[in-house]
């Protein structure tokens, strides 16, 4: 029997985040030029919170409300993504199983989970898509 994926063997390591202190403009921007739809949030190197596409998209008011173009974009400048962001993000160890995340995603419907060293430093981020990619790699392989 083969021994257990582990998370830390196909984790994304390119990392692109944020800062806490940034605005949801930043992360607007940011989704955008990279096509990324999940931004770890970071203070100090350890990971307070993380951003999804959807998170973007339940604070942008509506383009159909009466709100000028001006206002609109004051609020993308002046709304701080903590405001925003899942404050308590999922996070896993690199040498904690695949299965055990990704049940864990799937209970708690997660698009993303942060990898942690034990001192609570970013190494990584599974998302969906690695998901798909290990479970693509897996059938190619029966």
């Amino acid at each position: 029997m083969a021994a257990p994926k582990l998370v830390g063997d196909f984790m994304t390591t390119e990392l692109t985040t944020l800062e806490s202190d940034a605005r949801l403009l930043d992360a607007t921007l940011l989704m955008r030029s990279s096509g990324l739809r999940h931004l770890p949030v970071v203070k100090d190197g350890r990971p307070v919170g993380v951003i999804s596409d959807r998170d973007v998209q339940r604070a942008s008011p509506s383009i159909f409300s009466k709100m000028s173009p001006e206002e609109y974009n004051k609020m993308f400048e002046t709304t701080s993504i903590e405001q925003v962001m899942a404050k308590e993000p999922f996070t896993a160890a690199p040498d904690t199983p695949v299965r055990e995340v990704l049940q864990a995603m799937l209970d708690q419907r997660l698009g993303s989970c942060l990898v942690v060293d034990q001192e609570g430093r970013l190494m990584g981020i599974v998302t969906n898509t690695d998901l798909l990619r290990l479970l693509n790699e897996i059938l190619g392989e029966s």
